[in-house]
Protein backbone atom coordinates (compact mmCIF):
# COMPACT_ATOMS: atom_id res chain seq x y z
CA UNK A 1 0.00 0.00 0.00
CA UNK A 2 3.01 2.33 0.94
CA UNK A 3 4.38 1.77 -2.73
CA UNK A 4 1.33 2.62 -4.95
CA UNK A 5 0.75 5.68 -2.58
CA UNK A 6 4.31 6.71 -3.27
CA UNK A 7 3.65 6.08 -6.71
CA UNK A 8 0.52 8.04 -6.77
CA UNK A 9 1.89 11.21 -5.09
CA UNK A 10 5.39 10.87 -7.46
CA UNK A 11 3.31 10.74 -10.14
CA UNK A 12 1.20 14.02 -9.34
CA UNK A 13 3.99 15.79 -7.93
CA UNK A 14 5.16 15.25 -11.96
CA UNK A 15 2.44 15.67 -13.52
CA UNK A 16 2.27 19.32 -11.83
CA UNK A 17 5.73 20.12 -12.75
CA UNK A 18 4.82 19.06 -16.27
CA UNK A 19 1.59 21.00 -16.24
CA UNK A 20 3.46 24.40 -14.44
CA UNK A 21 6.56 24.18 -17.21
CA UNK A 22 9.07 23.80 -14.38
CA UNK A 23 10.74 20.72 -16.23
CA UNK A 24 11.47 23.67 -18.91
CA UNK A 25 14.87 24.96 -18.50
CA UNK A 26 13.84 28.32 -20.48
CA UNK A 27 11.42 28.66 -17.95
CA UNK A 28 13.66 28.86 -14.56
CA UNK A 29 16.19 30.65 -16.74
CA UNK A 30 13.65 33.11 -17.93
CA UNK A 31 12.63 33.74 -14.17
CA UNK A 32 16.20 34.86 -12.97
CA UNK A 33 17.00 36.98 -16.26
CA UNK A 34 15.13 40.49 -14.22
CA UNK A 35 16.87 42.74 -16.52
CA UNK A 36 15.63 40.64 -20.21
CA UNK A 37 13.39 38.31 -20.52
CA UNK A 38 11.68 38.32 -17.06
CA UNK A 39 9.29 35.72 -16.51
CA UNK A 40 7.26 35.60 -13.51
CA UNK A 41 5.42 32.54 -13.42
CA UNK A 42 8.10 30.64 -11.31
CA UNK A 43 6.89 32.87 -8.56
CA UNK A 44 3.14 32.00 -8.79
CA UNK A 45 3.90 28.36 -8.88
CA UNK A 46 6.25 28.87 -5.83
CA UNK A 47 3.67 30.73 -3.99
CA UNK A 48 1.12 28.11 -4.71
CA UNK A 49 3.72 25.78 -3.33
CA UNK A 50 4.32 27.40 -0.24
CA UNK A 51 0.26 28.38 0.47
CA UNK A 52 -0.49 24.57 -0.36
CA UNK A 53 2.01 23.41 1.95
CA UNK A 54 1.36 25.46 4.78
CA UNK A 55 -1.91 24.70 4.80
CA UNK A 56 -1.54 20.43 4.03
CA UNK A 57 0.66 20.72 7.41
CA UNK A 58 -1.21 22.26 9.22
CA UNK A 59 -4.04 19.42 8.54
CA UNK A 60 -1.35 16.50 8.56
CA UNK A 61 0.05 17.58 11.52
CA UNK A 62 -2.69 17.67 13.91
CA UNK A 63 -3.62 13.95 13.37
CA UNK A 64 -2.20 11.68 15.78
CA UNK A 65 0.01 9.97 13.29
CA UNK A 66 0.29 9.41 9.41
CA UNK A 67 -1.67 6.47 7.90
CA UNK A 68 0.99 4.98 6.20
CA UNK A 69 3.80 4.87 8.81
CA UNK A 70 4.07 4.94 12.50
CA UNK A 71 5.14 8.58 12.93
CA UNK A 72 6.11 11.47 11.02
CA UNK A 73 9.68 12.00 10.04
CA UNK A 74 10.16 15.71 10.88
CA UNK A 75 13.76 17.33 10.77
CA UNK A 76 14.65 17.99 14.55
CA UNK A 77 17.17 20.43 13.30
CA UNK A 78 16.48 24.02 13.52
CA UNK A 79 20.40 25.61 13.14
CA UNK A 80 21.00 27.51 10.15
CA UNK A 81 24.92 26.69 10.01
CA UNK A 82 27.45 27.50 7.68
CA UNK A 83 26.49 23.85 6.04
CA UNK A 84 22.93 24.56 5.15
CA UNK A 85 24.13 28.09 3.94
CA UNK A 86 26.78 26.93 1.66
CA UNK A 87 24.38 23.97 0.12
CA UNK A 88 21.49 25.84 -0.55
CA UNK A 89 23.86 28.32 -2.34
CA UNK A 90 25.67 25.52 -4.25
CA UNK A 91 22.05 24.31 -5.27
CA UNK A 92 20.54 27.84 -6.16
CA UNK A 93 23.67 28.23 -8.28
CA UNK A 94 23.16 24.61 -10.04
CA UNK A 95 19.31 25.69 -10.61
CA UNK A 96 20.50 29.01 -12.00
CA UNK A 97 22.93 27.61 -14.26
CA UNK A 98 21.54 24.88 -15.30
CA UNK A 99 17.39 25.68 -15.56
CA UNK A 100 16.53 22.32 -13.67
CA UNK A 101 16.02 21.46 -9.99
CA UNK A 102 15.91 17.73 -9.12
CA UNK A 103 11.72 18.09 -8.73
CA UNK A 104 11.66 19.06 -12.24
CA UNK A 105 14.58 17.21 -14.14
CA UNK A 106 13.16 13.40 -12.86
CA UNK A 107 10.22 14.38 -14.22
CA UNK A 108 11.27 15.80 -17.36
CA UNK A 109 13.73 12.48 -17.49
CA UNK A 110 10.26 11.23 -19.74
CA UNK A 111 10.84 13.82 -22.17
CA UNK A 112 14.26 11.35 -23.42
CA UNK A 113 16.48 14.95 -23.74
CA UNK A 114 19.99 14.88 -23.39
CA UNK A 115 20.62 17.70 -21.13
CA UNK A 116 17.96 16.30 -18.46
CA UNK A 117 19.89 12.72 -18.37
CA UNK A 118 23.37 14.77 -18.53
CA UNK A 119 21.64 16.87 -15.69
CA UNK A 120 20.10 13.95 -13.48
CA UNK A 121 23.49 11.79 -14.20
CA UNK A 122 25.02 14.95 -12.43
CA UNK A 123 22.98 14.95 -9.59
CA UNK A 124 23.62 11.70 -8.84
CA UNK A 125 27.26 12.06 -8.82
CA UNK A 126 26.99 15.41 -6.87
CA UNK A 127 24.60 13.53 -4.04
CA UNK A 128 27.08 9.91 -4.15
CA UNK A 129 30.09 12.59 -3.80
CA UNK A 130 28.73 14.89 -0.94
CA UNK A 131 27.91 10.94 0.84
CA UNK A 132 31.20 10.34 0.67
CA UNK A 133 32.62 13.54 1.87
CA UNK A 134 30.25 13.70 4.52
CA UNK A 135 31.26 9.67 5.74
CA UNK A 136 34.83 10.29 5.15
CA UNK A 137 34.40 13.44 7.78
CA UNK A 138 32.92 11.39 10.33
CA UNK A 139 35.28 8.94 10.33
CA UNK A 140 37.91 11.19 10.46
CA UNK A 141 36.05 12.87 13.28
CA UNK A 142 35.60 9.68 15.11
CA UNK A 143 39.65 8.51 14.46
CA UNK A 144 40.62 11.70 16.41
Amino acid sequence: MRLIATYLIGLVFGIGIMISGMANPAKILNFFDLAGNWDPSLAFVMGGALITTFIGYRLVLARPGPVLAKSFQLPTSKTIDARLVGGSALFGIGWGIAGFCPGGALPALGTGRIEVVTFVAALAAGILLARYIQSAGATTARQS
